[in-house]
């Protein structure tokens, strides 16, 4: 038996060539990285090849080579044509599983601060711009105190889908989704759901983005006009600084136009936030959206923690500006201030399941983390800091909104629309948004197109007129969005609570459940807690059609 392993070439025979050694050293990882398994020894239900025969090929050249030399020779290590590719590469354990080699050890992994960063990151969208509004809604200190109870509801539901992988017994989830671990318990009923709903989210997303972009770009190019024709926004109230689009609409007062002259009249025609601009923005955006590959537009993603960090700085400025306006009538509004409790509080929290919605993504996100043991205390301080800075944001603009002379009511769901277009910092801003939203779109509307397209035809791509098909419905949905229910605070609650009521309520409660049914270990505590949550799922959507 031991004969057997002795190699065919003595590394004694070798020994002139030590120093040629030095140069190979880079194959011993290559000499030693294990990648076939026989297909008996892959424990998985399914009748398809897992090792492919050029695997076969390959592992018995490497057997070969192993026999050349011994272990302390590398000179006749294998050469990389006899390496396998990285998808060809198992280990074996000797429990009797076999695992996918994702890539080198350590290679794509980031420490605990990218880790919460990105998560922060990724949560971080166009939601930030209505939470002064939801707190508006809600009343101050109803929602503040709301927007801390949905943070850790949010989180606590994030947690369970990121540890629901792990309750399954016996099969290798390592490289599973939310979606594998819904059709493992509800077949493929729950895997269309919560395909079906993430993509609610996703095109309620793009579609809030089509009219934040006609927005902003509305605005920025009125202010280019208005500067090159020194031409300024009129003085509505005593102070300048912040307007109330919502009084000015009821007053039948057209901000647009300050003068009666033909060029005016001309610019604001063709001009216009709602009849012209989500037009034009055809022509920019339909053609990035069939592109093959998102790789070039995700370059930019960077640029949503800076748009982030300036409108952090905005808000600061503005709040120094000016000042703190508060008083405190728990129940009854008056001409100024809103009441503390407010009935239509189920409004912030529909804009809430959305803000704190990362459900889909969690399990890849916390993949590259390089320490898991860390997971569930990275998720917690990257929620916290979400948190902080939803509420940061929403108590320093409705507090320091002017009432008097304008009432809290005036918020606007875009909080960004309280200032005139005049404002040069706000203008910075805008264009920054802009140009990051123009970026971003194409890449929200290519994970949309894999979902759909691989979940109908196995092909992210399956000809150009599927693809340009269906970007035309996606474009035409954010066009008449923005011609005629621009309003993207209750775009984000309905799509948030809609797509919430699955991703974040229902389907991690149930799953936690069944889970813990299968193991025994159910008790009636935990039922009646999960449970509720479902309930607060249905009501959190339908509060949103009642109020």
């Amino acid at each position: 038996m031991d004969e057997d392993w002795k190699p065919l070439v003595s590394s004694d025979q070798n020994s002139e060539s030590s120093d040629r050694r030095d140069s190979t050293d880079f194959l011993d990882c290559k000499a030693k990285r294990p990648f076939h398994v026989e297909p008996k020894n892959i424990v998985k239900d399914d009748l398809r090849e897992r090792v492919s025969s050029e695997a076969s090929i390959l592992n018995s050249r490497l057997h070969y080579y192993s026999r050349l030399t011994g272990s302390s020779d590398r000179l006749l290590s294998p050469p990389d044509h006899v390496i396998p590719q990285p998808e060809e590469i198992y280990i074996y354990s000797p429990l009797g599983t076999a695992f996918k080699v994702k890539g080198g050890e350590g290679a794509s992994k980031n420490p605990s601060i990218v880790t919460i960063f990105a998560i922060w990151n990724t949560m971080m969208g166009t939601s930030i711009l209505s939470i002064p509004w939801g707190i508006k809604q809600a009343g101050f200190t109803l929602g503040v105190l709301i927007l801390s109870a949905m943070g850790l509801l949010t989180l606590y539901c994030c947690y369970r889908v990121l540890k629901s992988p792990k309750s399954i017994p016996y099969i290798d989830t390592s490289d599973w989704e939310f979606p594998d671990v819904c059709r493992y318990y509800f077949g493929k009923c729950g895997q269309l759901s919560s395909l079906v709903f993430s993509l609610v989210s996703l095109l309620g997303a793009m579609v809030v983005y089509w009219v934040l972009m006609s927005n902003f770009l509305y605005n920025t190019g009125k202010f280019i006009y208005n500067y090159e024709h020194n031409i300024s926004d009129p003085d509505f109230g005593s102070n300048t600084s912040v307007i109330c689009p919502y009084q000015l609409h009821n007053s039948s007062m057209d901000i647009s136009i300050t003068s009666n002259n033909t060029s005016d009249a001309l610019f604001h025609f063709w001009w216009s936030k709602t009849n012209t601009i989500p037009f034009y923005l055809i022509i920019l955006l339909l053609p990035l959206l069939n592109f093959r590959s998102a790789s070039f537009f995700a370059r930019f993603t960077f640029l949503g923690t800076i748009s982030v960090m300036y409108l952090i700085f905005l808000v600061t400025l503005k709040a120094i500006q000016l000042g703190f306006h508060l008083e405190f009538h728990w129940f009854h509004s008056n001409d100024f201030f809103v009441a503390e409790f407010r009935t239509l509080f189920p409004q912030l929290t529909g804009v809430l399941t959305l803000a704190f919605f990362i459900h889909n993504c969690i399990i890849t996100l916390m993949k590259n983390n390089r320490h898991q043991e860390n997971n569930i205390r990275d998720l917690s301080v990257a929620y916290l800091l979400v948190g902080l800075t939803y509420l940061y944001v929403g108590v320093l603009i409705f507090a320091s909104f002017p009432s008097p002379p304008f009432s809290k009511d005036c918020i606007e769901p875009n909080f960004l629309d309280n200032f005139p277009s005049s404002d040069v910092l706000v203008f910075i801003a805008r264009a920054f948004l802009l140009f990051q939203m123009t970026s971003v779109y194409p890449l929200l509307g290519y994970l949309a197109r894999v979902q759909i397209m691989g979940y109908l035809f196995n092909n992210s791509y399956p000809s150009f007129f599927h693809v340009i098909t269906l970007n035309i419905f996606i474009v035409a949905a954010g066009v008449l969005m923005a011609k005629f229910y621009p309003d993207i605070g209750s775009i984000i609650r309905y799509s948030g609570a809609t797509c919430g009521l699955a991703l974040v309520f229902v389907l991690p409660a149930l799953v936690h459940m069944i889970s813990l049914k299968r193991q025994g270990e159910l008790k009636w505590p935990s039922a009646i807690f999960h449970s509720l949550l479902i309930l607060l799922g249905i009501a959190n959507l339908l509060g949103q059609f009642f109020m």
